[in-house]
């Protein structure tokens, strides 16, 4: 009965090592950006930045389909280059940031379609307005940070988002109702 107990402890230990494979990444807030654009009346394309953001990254490197993300996005932090504008941006009419000041995206699945590459989706929550999202995602690098000497990884993203899907349509279709998103983040392995 002894040798019984063991040899279940001893496989109950293993069973929990092989399921222990997904490591915690926190988002490098210094290596974050969210960068979007529009077209502005046709005269123009405009450019916006959300930066210095936090989340953290469960990566699963033998089955990256297991894995999942999680972000938040303080809205304020957005950056058009011309403070009128990041002002009138912020209020109801767009992002509504006094009463959803956050923009949050939390994976809900992972498909992978190639050595470095997938589809993430997820629920992307902007201006209070949840809406599933997909984001053709790259791993840049998975490597030691030669600096900081810890695990580190990258990924760049880009999605195609429908304004008006988030009460945000103001202006359309005058001011381009479909904005891209390009994402860049830096994370490291969870001290």
């Amino acid at each position: 009965m002894k040798k019984l107990l063991l040899t279940s402890a001893v496989f109950a230990g293993l069973t929990t090592a092989a399921f222990a494979e997904t490591v915690e990444y926190t988002v490098d807030s210094s290596h974050a950006q969210v960068v979007f654009d529009y077209n502005h009346l046709g005269f123009s394309t405009t450019t916006g930045m959300f930066s210095g953001f936090t989340g953290t990254i469960d990566f699963d490197a033998e089955d990256p389909a297991a894995s999942s993300v999680s972000i938040e996005i303080p809205a304020a932090s957005l950056i058009t280059g011309w403070d009128a504008r990041d002002a009138h941006f912020l209020t109801d009419d767009f992002f509504g940031a006094e009463a959803a000041p956050l923009i949050t995206f939390v994976s809900t699945g992972i498909e992978v379609t190639g050595e470095n590459t997938g589809l993430i989706t997820g629920d992307l929550t902007v201006n209070g307005v949840t809406k599933s999202v997909v984001l053709d995602t790259v791993m840049t690098q998975m490597a030691d940070h030669p600096m900081q000497n810890v695990p580190w990884v990258g990924f760049d993203a880009t999605t195609t988002l429908i304004r008006s899907d988030f009460d945000m349509g103001n202006f359309a279709p005058y001011v381009s109702d479909e904005v891209e998103v390009a994402i860049s983040i830096e994370a490291m392995a969870a001290q």
